[in-house]
């Protein structure tokens, strides 16, 4: 198989064992086992209201806050966008992926800064291990692609889906502000919220799911960089799954695919003699520069470990 054939092909041709490049390394499989327990539950966090009412704005930055500090991570609901947008957005991924191969392959490439990019790992040559998906993305902000550079399948629901998410994460990039008690328009003062990336992924039915693994890149390491470990990143993974092909879109703030020079470093309102600052300052790109040329697998350590003080 090369890489310019789909994980998707390979899958729709009747596998019944995962190749070894798919295969992750044990101690990584074992080091986080799955949990079956039925108590185990992320935060849910209700943003009904949040912008009307002063006390419901208060509880939900309490709430932000709690689970960014001990979670990392935490799920909302009354968010804004409609279902009916979110499940257009899903179609539209599936729509792509399941396209023929000869009108994707237009797309496939390893140049990031092609409007439109279609592979299945990024890290291909970095990583331990093959991730078990395929993938699509692109830059909607600052500086969208032109329409007729999107694929025509989803090309209308991207652009319509990158705006509501847009909105989203500027609200959430308020409450975060407000839960580290800086001004709600501190982090988008500092352009938090400028670029979006949207990632496309689609996993296939797996023949051996306890073998393979499928992530979404997960950047809130930066966010706990300029917070100085005020709020937690914890690693991101996602067990491929036996029955059908799975589809998620992750939405990530960012402009690592552009040369911007702003740095980043904790955040000067937060520090003080007794909470000094514990990273150096890098730019968005060197960060994620870094990050992506260890892979994804590497070693389980996170890469903010290079930039601590």
């Amino acid at each position: 198989m090369t890489q310019k054939l789909e994980l998707k092909g390979l899958a729709d041709g009747g596998i019944t064992k995962v190749p070894r490049i798919f295969h992750q390394p044990p101690e990584k499989l074992h080091k986080f086992p799955v949990s079956n327990d039925s108590q185990f539950s992320i935060p849910v966090i209700d943003l009904e209201g949040v912008n009307n009412d002063p006390i419901t704005r208060k509880e939900v930055v309490d709430k932000v806050g709690n689970a960014s500090r001990k979670w990392g991570f935490f799920q909302v609901i009354n968010h804004g966008i409609p279902v009916s947008v979110m499940e257009e957005m899903k179609d539209g991924v599936r729509r792509f992926h399941e396209q023929d191969v000869e009108v994707k392959k237009q797309y496939y490439t390893r140049d990031f800064t092609k409007p439109v990019v279609y592979n299945s790992n990024f890290d291909l040559y970095t990583s331990l291990a093959v991730n078990w998906r395929d993938t699509f993305f692109s830059r909607m902000a600052p500086d969208p692609p032109k329409m007729e550079d999107l694929p025509p399948v989803c090309r209308d629901i991207m652009v319509n889906y990158s705006k509501q998410v847009m909105n989203l994460g500027n609200l959430l990039l308020e409450l975060l502000s407000q839960a580290l008690g800086l001004k709600p328009d501190h982090l988008k003062d500092m352009d938090c919220g400028r670029g979006l990336l949207m990632l496309c992924h689609y996993y296939p039915g797996c023949p051996q799911p306890e073998l393979a693994l499928g992530t979404m890149i997960n950047i809130g390491d930066l966010l706990q960089l300029i917070s100085n470990d005020a709020f937690v990143s914890v690693e991101h993974r996602v067990l491929a799954n036996s029955d059908g092909p799975r589809v998620s879109v992750a939405c990530f703030f960012s402009t690592s695919l552009k040369s911007d020079p702003v740095l980043y470093g904790p955040i000067k309102e937060l520090l003080s003699e007794g909470n000094p600052p514990k990273y150096r300052e890098t730019t968005v790109r060197d960060y994620v520069i870094y990050s992506n040329g260890r892979g994804l697998d590497v070693d389980g350590t996170s890469p903010l470990l290079h930039f601590r003080l």
